[in-house]
């Protein structure tokens, strides 16, 4: 009996022993191909050797130095790179560990730093359903993923209010053209920040495109942009949590560009170190650093591993393999995209597919013309996701797609360095486990 404290108590899981590029091996020999990247981290593969000796050798030279006492070079030249390759103005970056992390250290730097301009009451949060943000108390609070909020409303912060999502496949009305759709959600900030008090608000978080609740849902065409200008209006910090879209998984290193805007903080983290090494990082615009270095002078936060020299060392590793991937991500995204539409665009059950570069989703329905959703008690994404697993696929199928309750999606998220035959053996083993599911 294993005595880990697994995720799913009546579970089984085998054991992973090692990796292979975009496959990972457990301890019976049997190979994975790792379609989603692990929750969309994996972006370099398994055993990159100029990443495995990046940790190395920074675990022979410095393994750790708490940032209390001292930087470490690792953490100077990371943020140098990081800053160099950054949207406009973004001039600081603050270190922790993981995406939930980087969502809380956002929230609370928002806060203080009106706090430190002399508007303490500016200290509520808007953000939306159907979004995910992480698992920690804020970032929970954060996000609007209703399942995962479900067991613990007395643990959720009150100032966090949300409102609907930016999703084109549902929201979009008969007669309304995408532009349409996306100023009219995004007024819906408009209207939230009136009904608090714009005195009130501190900040807006949204994910540029979603990943985990939705399934590879960017918004439609010039919602962000609509976005910045309320912020802007009323003082508001625009957070854009890129933890799963960002550092090159849409085919721009960060998703944001793609919408033609620039946060005031920008959150990253699972691309960031490929699963090398646990690092996330908020982005920071240049005036926040100011206004708190000209107040208090302190952020009142802190974890014992952030700025982890080894972690910034993989980190920085990655970087540099990443970015001349980039075009390859958006060839290989665009192949993606057809093969998927090959072998299941005309699939009864399949309503929609989507995505950008190689952050890929197919929705699937109960009938296509009403967009229905499937009963939740079959659970169809989880089937999916053994059966693709019996075949040696790793995928991320999610319930509750569309309201927290209902809808399933697939979310696909395989690695960079694949090749067309690697993409090729995914949608096949995807579709053999669609099929055997939900025989067309």
């Amino acid at each position: 009996m294993s005595h880990v404290f697994h995720r799913h108590l009546r579970q089984t899981y085998p054991v992973a022993v090692a990796g292979d590029g975009p496959y990972l091996v457990d301890d019976s020999g049997r190979r994975y191909l790792d379609g989603s990247g692990g929750a969309a981290v994996s972006c370099l593969g398994h055993g990159h050797p100029a990443i495995v000796a990046a940790v190395s050798e920074q675990v022979a030279a410095l393994e750790y130095a708490h940032t209390s006492f001292m930087s470490s070079q690792p953490a100077e030249t990371l943020a140098d790179d990081l800053v160099q390759h950054a949207p406009a103005g973004l001039s600081s970056v603050y270190f922790v560990s993981g995406g939930s992390e980087g969502v809380e250290a956002a929230l609370k730097m928002a806060v203080q730093y009106h706090s430190e301009c002399g508007r303490p009451g500016k200290n509520r949060i808007v953000a939306r359903w159907q979004s995910y943000h992480g698992n920690t108390l804020g970032a929970l609070s954060a996000g609007g993923n209703r399942w995962r909020r479900a067991q613990f409303p007395s643990l959720l912060l009150e100032q966090i209010t949300h409102i609907d999502e930016c999703a084109p496949y549902r929201g979009q009305r008969v007669g309304e053209t995408p532009e349409q759709h996306g100023l009219r959600t995004a007024d819906l900030l408009e209207a939230e920040i009136q009904r608090l008090g714009p005195d009130n608000v501190a900040a807006f978080i949204a994910e540029p495109v979603v990943g985990a609740t939705m399934g590879a849902v960017a918004a439609s065409p010039g919602y962000f942009k609509r976005v910045r200008e309320i912020c802007d209006q009323h003082g508001v910090l625009l957070i854009l949590d890129e933890v799963m879209c960002g550092m090159g998984r849409t085919g721009t290193l960060h998703a944001c560009e793609q919408e033609g805007v620039v946060p005031d903080l920008l959150v990253v983290a699972k691309g960031l170190g490929a699963g090398y090494q646990a690092i996330g990082a908020v982005l920071v615009q240049q005036r926040i650093v100011d206004a708190i270095r000209q107040g208090s002078g302190f952020f009142q936060h802190g974890h014992t591993y952030l700025g982890h020299p080894v972690a910034c060392a993989a980190a920085l590793a990655v970087q540099r393999e990443i970015r001349p991937l980039l075009p390859q991500v958006r060839l290989l995204g665009e192949r993606l995209h057809m093969l998927l539409h090959d072998r299941l665009g005309q699939h009864p059950n399949v309503g929609d597919i989507r995505g950008r570069g190689l952050f890929r989703a197919i929705e699937l329905v109960a009938n296509r013309d009403t967009k229905a959703a499937l009963p939740p008690a079959d659970r169809v994404h989880a089937r999916i996701k053994h059966a693709a697993f019996e075949r040696g696929l790793l995928c991320y199928p999610m319930g509750g797609t569309v309201d927290g309750a209902q809808g399933d999606h697939v979310l696909l998220a395989p690695p960079f360095i694949c090749s067309i035959g690697h993409l090729e053996e995914l949608v096949d083993k995807l579709s053999a486990a669609v099929q055997e599911v939900l025989p067309a």
